[in-house]
C-alpha cells in the first residue's frame, strides 16, 4: 500500500499518466472523425440503394398495370373499327389529347378507345334490356322498357369519356401534389449551373418515387427539348398535356425566360412557392367542404342511432306502464 501511495504521489508517472491520457484523446479526436465519416457513407449508400430498389418495383408495377394500353393495337379492335369504318365517325377531334393527359399516348389506345366507343353502347342496351324484362317487374309497356333501354344506350356511348375524364382527374391531382417539390429540386438543379434539359432530366428521376405521372410528363419534355424545333413548343406541350394552372404559370415563365433571357432561378423561385400556395388553398378547400359533405352521412347513419340510444329506454318505459 505504502509502495502504491509513493507512486501515485511520483511526479515522474503523474506526468506520463498525463501524457498517456493526452496521447489516447488525440488518437480518438482524430480518429472519430474518420469513423462517423464512414458510418455515414455506408448509411447514405443504403439509402440509396433502398431508395433505387423502391423506385424500380414502383415503374414496374406502374408498367404492368398500364401495360394493356401501351401495346400494339389489338388486332380484333382494329379489324372491327376498319370493317365498319368507323375511324373517323368515332374519332373526336381532342380524342388524342384527352388520352395524353390521361396518360395513354400511341394508336393503341385510341383503337381501345374508339372500339370502346363503339361496342359500349350495345353492351349497356343489351343489359338494361335483360334487367327490365327478366329482372325487375316493372308495370311500363315494353315500348317504355325499350326506350329505356335506348337512354341507358346513349350513356353507354360516353361511358369511355367518362373513364378517361376520371383518368384524368387522377393523374392530374398526382402531379399538382408533386410539383410544387419538383420545382424546387428544378430551383436547385438550376442555381447549381445545370441546363435546363439537365434540371428537367435529373427531376424526373427523383420524382419518379413520389408521382410518376409527374415524372413521365418531365422526361417527355426533355425529350422534346432535343428534338422539337422550337424549345417553347416544348413547355406548351407540358402544360396542354398536365392541364394544370401551376404548371401553365410554370411553362409560361420558362417561354418567357427563353424568349428575353430572364434568369431561370427567379422565375422557378417564384412559381414553386406559387404552386406551394395553390396546393395549400386546394388542401384548405377540401377541408372547408368536409362539413357539408358530411351532412347527409349523418343524417342516415348516425342521427338513427342517437335517436335510438336516447329514445329507446324512453319508449320501453312508457309501453312497461301502459301496460
Amino acid at each position: 500500500m505504502d509502495h502504491l501511495m509513493n507512486l501515485l504521489f511520483d511526479k515522474s508517472f503523474l506526468v506520463m499518466l498525463c501524457v498517456g491520457i493526452m496521447a489516447f484523446a488525440t488518437i480518438v479526436t482524430l480518429g472519430m472523425p474518420y469513423l462517423e465519416n464512414n458510418g455515414l457513407n455506408d448509411r447514405l449508400k443504403s439509402v440509396a440503394a433502398r431508395r433505387e430498389e423502391l423506385r424500380a418495383k414502383h415503374h414496374a408495377a406502374l408498367n404492368a398495370k398500364r401495360g394493356s394500353l401501351r401495346i400494339e393495337p389489338t388486332s380484333y379492335m382494329k379489324a372491327t373499327l376498319d370493317r365498319f369504318k368507323l375511324g373517323n365517325i368515332l374519332e373526336s377531334e381532342n380524342s388524342r389529347e384527352k388520352l395524353g393527359s390521361a396518360g395513354y399516348r400511341g394508336q393503341a389506345p385510341l383503337i381501345t378507345f374508339m372500339f370502346f366507343r363503339f361496342v359500349m353502347p350495345f353492351i349497356v342496351f343489351s343489359v338494361t334490356l335483360f334487367y327490365l324484362f327478366l329482372i325487375l317487374h316493372l308495370t311500363w309497356s315494353p315500348v317504355q322498357k325499350v326506350g329505356a333501354a335506348f337512354v341507358g344506350a346513349l350513356i353507354g356511348f360516353y361511358v369511355p369519356d367518362l373513364f378517361v375524364n376520371n383518368m384524368i382527374a387522377r393523374r392530374q391531382t398526382s402531379i399538382m401534389r408533386a410539383f410544387p417539390d419538383a420545382l424546387d429540386l428544378m430551383l436547385i438543379c438550376v442555381e447549381s449551373g445545370m441546363s435546363i434539359e439537365s434540371s428537367f432530366n435529373r427531376v424526373a428521376s427523383e420524382i419518379g418515387s413520389q408521382s410518376a405521372e409527374l415524372a413521365e410528363e418531365l422526361a417527355l419534355t426533355t425529350a422534346e427539348l432535343s428534338y422539337l424545333p422550337d424549345r417553347r413548343q416544348a413547355f406548351d406541350n407540358l402544360a396542354k398535356r398536365c392541364g394544370h394552372a401551376g404548371v401553365r404559370a410554370v411553362a409560361t415563365a420558362l417561354n418567357q425566360a427563353e424568349k428575353y433571357g430572364t434568369p431561370l432561378g427567379a422565375a422557378l423561385r417564384v412559381t414553386a412557392n406559387e404552386n406551394r400556395e395553390m396546393r395549400m388553398q386546394e388542401a384548405e378547400r377540401k377541408a372547408a367542404s368536409l362539413p357539408a359533405k358530411l351532412t347527409v352521412p349523418m343524417i342516415i347513419f348516425f342521427l338513427p342511432c342517437l335517436f335510438v340510444v336516447i329514445m329507446g329506454p324512453a319508449v320501453l318505459t312508457i309501453k312497461k306502464m301502459m301496460h
